[in-house]
């Protein structure tokens, strides 16, 4: 991977970070970074279909070791470093980020970093849920915000199926149960819809309206290699609210933040909302405000990037805070993703013509 060139050598007096203004640091398009969503394992316990297909990601799958993952103090310092330019979000990913032991600590340290506005960063984690009813309430305490769960079925059958190992709904709504009593809400249930999961968009709306709780549904992405993405596949966020507002009438609201990828819409009696993340039909690559970790510290622009820049070397090769900063600066500044405004350009009969890292690698 590449490493940005800037990072080697000694400090200048007259950095790219100190030469930023103090209220952030922008990209090619103007796009400033804001949020950071970090990687803290390769490893799931779970082979859902569109993401960690048993057949690849089997009993011989060689996951990373534990010494090749950054380590919490390394992760502390890279967030660090973000949020002096400006990130205000921090978003713990995986793989499933519950297993890796310790992530109370994690969550504990970069409770105590602060924004360059003088408040905590606002930590959220994205889980399967499978952990959660045995780890909510220390997560709270350390600090965590609040927490999205992924679930794609309220069908129990069709549930295990979908995650391959078994595992029954009932236990992830037990998880959900355990975090809203943390109080790590309103909690986001993401859904991936696929053609052929239509079918499960008015249980789960019935389900989750009125909770306080928030339903997504993410139109099924062409993210890595293995899932088997086409555009075929792909159920239009334009049908999911159609399907939902017939039965209940919907009105849209307004995003709470520059660069939310969700689009709102409201039960108009007031049983709460539903969000629909658009990526293939409706790209919202021109606000996009996130960089990525991964696990073993590749910085990445896009969740569909094809390569990333390895900060792990800078960070055991003893790069100080200012080659740190510097490094950071340097990728984003030359960022110029795009690729779901270009998506329609660089398919073949519905596919994909080039690699993207895969999600389980990089987090969603």
């Amino acid at each position: 991977m590449n490493t940005p060139s800037t990072t080697r050598g000694a400090a200048s007096n007259t950095t790219a970070a100190q030469r930023l203004p103090s209220t952030g640091l922008e990209d090619r398009r103007g796009r400033a970074l804001r949020d950071l969503r970090i990687s803290v394992t390769d490893r799931c316990n779970f082979r859902c279909v569109y993401c960690m297909p048993k057949e690849i990601f089997g009993r011989d799958y060689q996951f990373m070791e534990r010494s090749e993952l950054l380590t919490f103090e390394e992760i502390t310092k890279v967030a660090r470093t973000a949020l002096s330019f400006g990130v205000t979000k921090l978003r713990l990913t995986g793989g499933e980020p519950l297993l890796r032991r310790g992530i109370e600590d994690l969550i504990a340290q970069l409770a105590e970093l602060r924004a360059l506005d003088g408040r905590k960063p606002d930590i959220a984690l994205t889980t399967n849920g499978s952990a959660l009813p045995v780890k909510a309430q220390a997560l709270k305490e350390a600090g965590l915000d609040r927490v999205t769960v992924s679930l794609d079925s309220l069908d129990d059958a069709k549930f295990q199926a979908m995650n391959d190992v078994r595992f029954p709904v009932a236990r992830v709504l037990d998880g959900i149960a355990a975090a809203q009593d943390a109080g790590l809400g309103p909690i986001k249930i993401n859904t991936v819809v696929k053609r052929d999961t239509v079918d499960e968009i008015l249980p789960l709306a019935r389900h989750f309206r009125g909770t306080g709780n928030i339903l997504r549904f993410i139109e099924y992405m062409d993210v890595g290699a293995s899932n088997g993405w086409v555009l075929d596949e792909v159920v239009p966020s334009a049908e999911v609210v159609d399907i939902i507002g017939r039965e209940h009438p919907l009105r849209p609201l307004e995003p709470n933040s520059m660069g939310e990828t969700a689009q709102r819409w409201a039960y108009e009696d007031g049983e709460g909302e539903i969000g629909v993340i658009s990526s293939v039909t409706r790209a919202f690559c021109g606000t996009c405000t996130r960089a990525r970790i991964s696990a073993e510290g590749k910085l990445y622009t896009c969740l569909f990037a094809e390569s990333g820049y390895d900060l792990r070397a800078l960070l055991r090769d003893g790069a100080s805070d200012e080659q740190l900063k510097d490094a950071l600066c340097g990728v984003w500044q030359r960022r110029d993703d795009r690729y779901s405004e270009l998506r329609s350009g660089l398919l073949d009969g519905g596919k994909p013509t080039r690699k993207h890292i895969e999600m389980s690698y990089i987090g969603g």
